[in-house]
């Protein structure tokens, strides 16, 4: 979708844009790029892979300015270059887009695009309209206040103000993370336009059906190191993933075993105005049910209705056949429910605390006694969750911030089973995770749901819908539109179902 499509002819036919070569950064006992090599072509879009801890972050943040290189060279349009600091960067042209954005939700789209070089009110209103125009999005009005716009929209916002700085090389990180199908569609239109116009593309993704609609060329890392690079779009799944694991694609999700047993959860005529209307089911004990369906059409609404965090408008919910007390999600985790939320970092995770409280927080009662809060006992149930999910490293002591997205991921599912959860609720388990850890946190569900667990899944990647799930709901328009088992449901009929609202 980008403007070349030969990566051959872009080798043959163009300087390199960016060069960095034998990239080292290392920290306190970790060295984080030992060596690493990368080159963008001008107006090219060059997908940058490996698995959460390969150092992806970490070179990005040397090319942004946010960390100096211990050693290597970094050559932007033939010319040696240093950052000292993000504002250097940007004056040489290159722009950040992280995945958690940082605009000022409390800011104007103006005040944002133009933070930090603000030019006359009248004059930024302007230049605000012309970048909005030029990336299709004229209707995004200047003066809205940015935390008002949808996810969509402020990543517009995003990469109007990487164009205010007269940007030449955007780096984007996980940027269709949180976007809906269409809005990927057209984020991927407005890459095509500006890599046409000659900007390059450093593009990060998880996804990598993505690569295929947007990619040129591919640098794959693996522990720091660069094992691929100048590879085409086109590179097969089973060539790149070996790259970024170092192990075959084969059997990344888990075989199901076993029979479900008795109910476990029941949802009853559960509604929530404006959300979804009344819907009922059911999930079994060792039984994973999956929630298919767009973004907005209900899903998350309807697992946080459920665990308490919305009020119901109608209908009741029950766990081993008992209604949870009146007490929203302190109710619904002593009835032995518990919730792993989209957004883990914002809602599901102390992002300045220890990885032993995290895991323990759904437990702190039982360490508590008498006034008294036992640690040694809080850090030994934690370190035991550790072991048993491999999450790494293995330092309950670590701050969870500093963790890889599917460590984090793994820490809140460590906290569940610790709790001993009955009924356990993933919105988007694996968003923002990579192929590795992705098949790791399969395995640790599927485990989950042999040992008796009943699992609710929300997931936008219809294939790990199928893949993890036994039973699978579609939702369209905040209604269950169909029920199948996952064994009798593709690819295909699940996106006619939930983009035309047909039922099989």
């Amino acid at each position: 979708m980008s403007s070349p499509t030969d990566p051959e002819a872009l080798v043959r036919t163009s300087s390199p844009l960016l060069t960095m070569r034998g990239i080292v950064k290392t920290f306190p006992g970790v060295r984080a790029l030992d060596g690493v090599d990368l080159e963008v072509l001008p107006g090219e879009v060059h997908c940058l892979l490996g698995q959460n801890g390969a150092g992806k972050s970490t070179l990005i943040k040397v090319l942004s300015g946010a960390h100096r290189p211990d050693e290597g060279e970094i050559v932007l349009a033939g010319e040696p270059v240093r950052f000292p600091n993000p504002t250097a960067a940007t004056r040489h042209g290159i722009a950040t887009i992280y995945q958690e954005l940082d605009l000022v939700d409390g800011l104007s789209v103006a005040e944002n695009i133009f933070l930090g070089h603000e030019p006359g009110r009248r004059e930024a209103r302007h230049r605000t309209e012309q970048l909005l125009a030029r990336l299709g999005h004229a209707e995004i009005s200047p003066p809205t206040l940015v935390g008002r716009l949808s996810p969509a929209a402020k990543q517009v916002v995003s990469i109007a103000r990487a164009l205010s700085y007269d940007a030449r090389l955007i780096v984007m990180d996980e940027p269709s993370a949180a976007l809906a199908h269409d809005e990927v569609a057209n984020l991927f239109r407005i890459i095509g336009e500006l890599t046409a116009s000659g900007v390059s593309v450093v593009f990060i993704t998880h996804r990598l059906d993505e690569i295929r609609q947007i990619g040129d060329r591919i640098t794959v890392l693996k522990d720091g190191r660069t094992v691929a690079r100048g590879l085409p779009a086109d590179t097969a799944t089973t060539k790149i993933v070996p790259l970024m694991t170092g192990r075959s694609v084969d059997h990344v999700f888990p075989p199901r075993r076993g029979t479900p047993g008795k109910a476990v959860l029941r949802v009853d005529g559960l509604a929530l105005a404006g959300h979804f209307e009344p819907i009922s089911f059911e999930v079994r004990a060792g039984e994973i049910v999956g929630l298919a369906g767009l973004v907005g059409s209900g899903r998350s609404e309807i697992l946080e209705t459920i665990y308490g965090a919305r009020r119901r408008t109608a209908g009741r919910v029950l766990v081993d056949d008992v209604r949870p007390a009146r007490g929203g999600t302190r109710a619904a985790v002593a009835a032995g429910m518990g919730l792993a939320p989209e957004e883990r970092k914002s809602q599901g995770l102390l992002m300045l605390e220890s990885v032993a409280r995290n895991i323990s927080l759904a437990s702190l009662g039982r360490y508590s006694r008498y006034g008294w809060h036992d640690r040694r006992r809080e850090h030994a149930e934690a370190a035991e969750q550790i072991s048993a999910l491999d999450l790494r490293p293995p330092d309950p002591h670590r701050p969870i911030r500093t963790l890889s997205g599917g460590n984090q991921q793994k820490a809140i599912l460590g906290r569940w089973l610790l709790r001993g959860c009955r009924v356990l609720l993933l919105d988007e388990p694996t968003r923002g995770v990579d192929v590795g850890a992705r098949s790791e946190i399969y395995g640790q569900i599927r485990g989950l749901a042999e040992e008796g667990v009943a699992v609710l899944l929300v997931s936008s990647e219809i294939p790990e819908v199928l893949g993890l799930a036994d039973r699978v709901l579609v939702v369209r328009d905040g209604r269950v539109i169909a029920e199948h088992d996952a064994a009798e449901l593709d690819e295909h009929r699940v996106l006619d179902m939930i983009m035309e609202g047909s039922v099989l």
